[in-house]
C-alpha cells in the first residue's frame, strides 16, 4: 500500500509495496469486495421481489444497512486501488468520495440503533408495533438518519469551500480524510461527534437488550431470538467503533510496528473496512429463516435457469452437428 508519514503533508515519505505484493493485496481486496457485494445485491434483489419484505419495517431498515455497507465497501475498495495505481487524485473527486464514506460511516450506528428499537417494540409492545413502526414512518426515520449525518459532515465541507482557493480543488491529493479536512478544530469536532453517536447507540442497545431479556425469561422463543439479534447488533457496533478508531490506528501502528508498517496497515484495512461489511448478510441473510428461505429460492431458480440455458445451447450445437438428410 502507498502510505505517507509525517505531520506536514508537504514533506512526505512514501513507502511502497513491491509489485508482486501490491498485486496480491489488490486481488484480495477486489475479490472480497466483489464477493460481499454479490451477496448484498442478492439480498437487495430478494427484498425487492417479495412484498413480505417491502412492507416490513424490520427488513426495510436491514436493506438500508445493506445498501449503506455496499456503498461504503465499494468506495473503500476504489480508494485502495487508486492508492496503488495513481496515488494522488483530483481534490474535487476526493471530496465526493470522502463525503460519501463519512455519510455511510455515520449512518451505520444510527441504523443499528433504529433496528434495536424496532426489535424492542416488537417484543415489549407488540400491540402498538404496527402503529409505531409503519412503513411510512420507517422511511421518514431513514431520512432523519441521513439528515443527522449531513449535519455533522456538511459544515466541514462549507469551511473547506470558504477557506481554500479555487486552484486547490483542481489540484491532486492523496485521498485521505485527514489530508482533506486537516484543520485541528475539525478533528476535535469529529472526535466529539463520534463519542456522542456511539454513546447514544450503546445506551440504546443496552436498554433494548435488558428489556428484551426480561421478556425472554418467560420462555418466549421470539424474545430469545430478538435478544440474540441485539447481541449481534452490539458486535456490529464494536466493528463500527473500529472504523471510527481508524485514524488513531493509522498514527499508532508505525510506532508499534515500525518494521511492518505496510503489513499492519493492510491488516488494519481488512479488519476495519472489509470485515464489518461481512456481518450484516450473516445477521439477516443467513440467520433469519424467512429471508434465508426466499433467498435460497431465488438462488436455486437462478441456478436452474443457468443450467437450462447451458443445456439448450449444448442441444443446439449437437443438432447443428447432425447432417440434414433431406438436403
Amino acid at each position: 500500500m502507498n502510505i505517507s508519514l509525517g505531520d506536514n503533508i508537504t514533506q512526505i515519505k512514501i513507502l511502497r509495496d513491491t509489485f508482486d505484493v501490491a498485486v496480491a493485496k489488490n486481488v484480495i481486496v477486489v475479490g472480497l469486495c466483489i464477493s460481499i457485494n454479490y451477496i448484498n445485491s442478492t439480498l437487495v434483489h430478494t427484498f425487492m421481489k417479495h412484498e413480505i419484505f417491502t412492507g416490513n419495517p424490520r427488513y426495510i431498515l436491514f436493506i438500508h444497512m445493506v445498501l449503506n455497507d455496499t456503498i461504503q465497501l465499494t468506495i473503500a475498495g476504489l480508494l485502495h486501488i487508486l492508492s496503488y495505481t495513481v496515488f494522488t487524485i483530483n481534490v474535487s473527486f476526493c471530496c465526493l468520495l470522502i463525503m460519501t464514506v463519512i455519510f455511510t460511516t455515520l449512518n451505520t450506528p444510527l441504523t443499528l440503533a433504529a433496528m434495536a428499537i424496532e426489535r424492542y417494540i416488537t417484543i415489549c409492545n407488540p400491540l402498538r408495533h404496527s402503529q409505531i413502526c409503519s412503513v411510512r414512518k420507517t422511511y421518514i426515520l431513514i431520512g432523519v438518519i441521513w439528515i443527522l449525518s449531513a449535519i455533522q459532515v456538511l459544515p466541514d465541507m462549507f469551511v473547506l469551500l470558504a477557506t481554500q482557493p479555487v486552484m486547490f480543488f483542481h489540484s491532486n491529493i492523496f485521498c485521505y480524510r485527514d489530508n482533506l479536512f486537516n484543520y485541528p478544530y475539525m478533528i476535535e469536532k469529529r472526535n466529539v461527534v463520534y463519542i456522542i453517536y456511539l454513546s447514544f447507540v450503546w445506551l440504546t442497545i443496552v436498554f433494548t437488550y435488558l428489556n428484551i431479556m426480561l421478556v425472554a425469561k418467560a420462555l418466549n422463543s421470539d424474545a430469545r431470538k430478538a435478544r440474540s439479534t441485539i447481541i449481534l447488533h452490539a458486535i456490529q457496533l464494536l466493528m463500527c467503533m473500529l472504523t471510527f478508531a481508524g485514524p488513531f490506528l493509522d498514527r499508532l501502528l508505525p510506532y508499534v510496528f515500525p518494521m511492518y508498517i505496510l503489513e499492519m496497515r493492510f491488516a488494519s484495512y481488512l479488519v476495519i473496512q472489509i470485515m464489518p461489511r461481512f456481518i450484516s448478510p450473516i445477521v439477516y441473510g443467513v440467520r433469519d429463516q424467512t429471508f434465508c428461505s426466499y433467498m435460497k429460492r431465488y438462488l436455486l431458480c437462478t441456478m436452474f435457469k443457468v443450467k437450462s440455458r447451458i443445456k439448450n445451447v449444448q442441444t443446439e450445437r449437437n443438432l447443428e452437428k447432425v447432417p440434414n438428410k433431406f438436403m
